[in-house]
Order: C-alpha cells, then sequence, then structure tokens
C-alpha cells in the first residue's frame, strides 16, 4: 500500500480540480489528477508538481472509470479522498449568449432532452459511475472520505425564496443537475455512515472559471478553499453537509 494518504480528484486539469490538486499536494497527499485528455492531464500534473500523478478518467466513459479504478487499486492500494469535481454546465450556449439568455432556452417547456441528458451525463451519472467503480477500495482505506462538488444554485430551499438573485435561472440543464447530485450525496451518506466513510457536498462558490466562461466572480484559490477544508477534517468529523467557506451550512 502507498505510504501516503493519496486523493483523487476528477475534473484535475483546470479551474478549481487543478487548485485543489496543488493545495493537497501542498499538505502532503498524492493527488491523482482526474482527466479526460492524458495530454491536458499529464501537463497539469507537471504544473502541480512532485506528489501529483496524471490518471485518465473519462466520467462519462465504463472503460475509462474501470481503468483507473484498476490503476488506482494496483499502484496505490488506496484512496483516502475522492473528489468528485468533474462538471459542464451546458454542450449548446452559443458564443456571447449570456447566462440569462441560455436558461430562458431551458425552461422545463421548451429545454431540449439532449441538452439535459448530457448535461446530467457528467454531473449525475457520472459522479455514481465513479463513486461505484471507487467504492471498494475507499472501504479497504480507513478514514476515507468523498467530497462532491456541488452548487448553492442547487439548493431547493434556497431558489423557493423569492429573494435569491439566481432564483430566476434555476432549471432542469445544470441547477437541477446539482440538486440531483445533492440527493446522491445524501444518498451515499447514509449508505455508508455505518462504515464510518464521510460524504459531503461543498459549493465552490461563484468563481471564475471556463465552466461559466470565466463570468465569476470569485478567485480558483477561493473557490477551493472549502472544498480543501473538508478534505483535512478529521474522522470525528459530520457526514451528509452541504457546505460553502467557511464552513456555512447551505439548505438542501
Amino acid at each position: 500500500m502507498h505510504d501516503k494518504r493519496v486523493a483523487l480528484v476528477t475534473g484535475a486539469n483546470q479551474g478549481i480540480g487543478l487548485q485543489i490538486a496543488k493545495e493537497l499536494v501542498a499538505r502532503g497527499l498524492t493527488v491523482l489528477v482526474g482527466s479526460r485528455n492524458p495530454e491536458r492531464g499529464e501537463a497539469a500534473a507537471s504544473e502541480v508538481g512532485a506528489g501529483a500523478v496524471a490518471l485518465q478518467l473519462d466520467v462519462t466513459d465504463h472503460a475509462s472509470i474501470a481503468s483507473a479504478a484498476e490503476r488506482v487499486r494496483n499502484e496505490f492500494g488506496r484512496l483516502d479522498l475522492l473528489i468528485q469535481n468533474a462538471a459542464v454546465s451546458n454542450t449548446k450556449k452559443q458564443p456571447g449568449q449570456t447566462v440569462e439568455e441560455y436558461s430562458s432556452t431551458t425552461r422545463p417547456s421548451n429545454v431540449s432532452l439532449d441538452e439535459m441528458r448530457a448535461v446530467w451525463d457528467t454531473n449525475v451519472f457520472g459522479v455514481l459511475a465513479v463513486y461505484q467503480a471507487m467504492l471498494p477500495i475507499l472501504r479497504k482505506t480507513p478514514g476515507a472520505r468523498i467530497i462532491n462538488v456541488s452548487s448553492g444554485v442547487g439548493s431547493l430551499t434556497t431558489n423557493l425564496d423569492p429573494a435569491f438573485p439566481y432564483r430566476g435561472i434555476f432549471g432542469p440543464v445544470y441547477p437541477a443537475s446539482k440538486t440531483a447530485l445533492n440527493a446522491l450525496t445524501v444518498a451515499m451518506a447514509i449508505e455508508l455512515e455505518q462504515e464510518g466513510i464521510k460524504v459531503h457536498a461543498v459549493s465552490p462558490g461563484f468563481t471564475k472559471t471556463n465552466l461559466n466562461g470565466y463570468a465569476g466572480t470569485d478567485t480558483v484559490e477561493e473557490g477551493a478553499r472549502e472544498v480543501v477544508r473538508v478534505a483535512m477534517l478529521d474522522a470525528d468529523s459530520p457526514t451528509g453537509t452541504f457546505t460553502r467557506w467557511n464552513d456555512v451550512t447551505i439548505p438542501w
């Protein structure tokens, strides 16, 4: 078994995932930099430096997921942290189209089911597929933890508040995919609570990344900090939490 704690971060070749990888390596962990594109993964691992290992992982490809799990099992023999960060916000937003303009085309009454399926394939089904593949390794690692990178726009309670500024963009594609991810987080937490594996949802906030066309207001350092804080919690910490910086609870 590898002698250091091992973390797998999906979608870690850029943005928040890359920053999370950097900060966990700085804290002494070995970080598997999950990337759909092998070349981008290698470049990201080189940027992170010693302690980072590129891992080809396409969360929508079952063969890729199985291969990644086999490599983690054979080369490291442990998985202390699974950070499910890979996500997409859309596949059909036009260049120059605002979030509000795009969201007007994805109302329940007019949304493309193909668009909804494409986003949910990564944000929901991809998360569950990686969870199922990596769970046997997590179960063999004392003190293992899972963090699903969610979003405050997925909170049903918050969206029912007329004062919530992003309420108008809630729809079946990205926002509802994060609602579904939150439901998966709760289901995972319930399934694993007797085994001592902690499961969390974390919102990084409105971070300037490729996911939102770099329209965000927070830096990747700010976006990564709550994930890293939760990743470094001790074994006595609670499970089934949904938080943003700094340990602020978001209602489900």
